[in-house]
């Protein structure tokens, strides 16, 4: 695929026809407004359970890469719920999560099992950070490496916000080494792909994730 320049300004130039990015957006909002009211139910709960096993903030704050334009690379701040001890990398620096990794709390465990611990993102879904389906947002620490190592890493979130949730999300858990994230890489390119050939192709992909999505979360098999 290639990017479809409909005009001069950043917020027109979209990897996706307008009216699919229009439907796309409207979903994210009424999708994001109904995960709010899931998130009020469990957040006290939630809360407790974290705070009773470490001690540290209740919402782990990040900052994360969004989407691209043909100008600029937006930045922002991602919400989840804590999974790993307070000061989780004070010693390491940054580090890639991995599996069975000693840093997540056996709260952290549960709650990335079942995914609860991406509930907040709802609210960077409604400001516009993020969307319900697309590539996973990344930390600008990694992304810096990744582009070096990976011809096709930067351009997979050109035009697309990331998601909460995506194709190579559930396709794969853990990325382990360079062929691993790139092959990650390519299932982001082909969502790209599929989105930008129609509507109906976009919401049959977003269904298929979402269904698949839910699958994990019941299935307790996140990570």
């Amino acid at each position: 695929w290639k990017p479809a320049n409909n005009g001069g300004s950043d917020g027109e130039w979209e990897v996706i026809p307008p009216t699919v990015a229009w439907a796309k957006r409207i979903f994210d909002v009424v999708a994001a407004s109904v995960g709010l009211v899931l998130l009020a139910l469990v957040f006290v709960p939630v809360a407790i359970a974290i705070r009773w096993e470490t001690r540290g903030p209740i919402v782990f704050r990040q900052q994360r890469v969004g989407r691209s334009t043909q100008h600029k690379t937006d930045l922002f701040e991602v919400l989840k719920f804590r999974t790993m001890f307070e000061d989780a990398e004070r010693l390491t620096g940054p580090v890639m999560a991995g599996e069975d990794d000693p840093r997540v709390t056996k709260v952290g465990r549960f709650l990335r099992n079942t995914r609860l611990d991406e509930l907040p993102q709802f609210i960077n879904v409604l400001r516009g950070d993020m969307s319900m389906i697309g590539p996973r947002p990344e930390r600008a620490v990694f992304v810096r490496k990744l582009n070096d190592a990976i011809p096709i890493y930067p351009e997979r979130t050109l035009g697309l916000r990331p998601g909460m949730t995506g194709l190579a999300q559930v396709k794969q858990t853990y990325q382990q080494s360079v062929d691993e994230v790139g092959m990650k890489v390519a299932y982001d390119h082909a969502y790209a792909m599929r989105v930008q050939r129609s509507i109906w192709s976009w919401a049959k992909t977003d269904i298929e994730i979402l269904w698949r999505t839910l699958v994990v979360v019941f299935k307790r098999t996140g990570q």
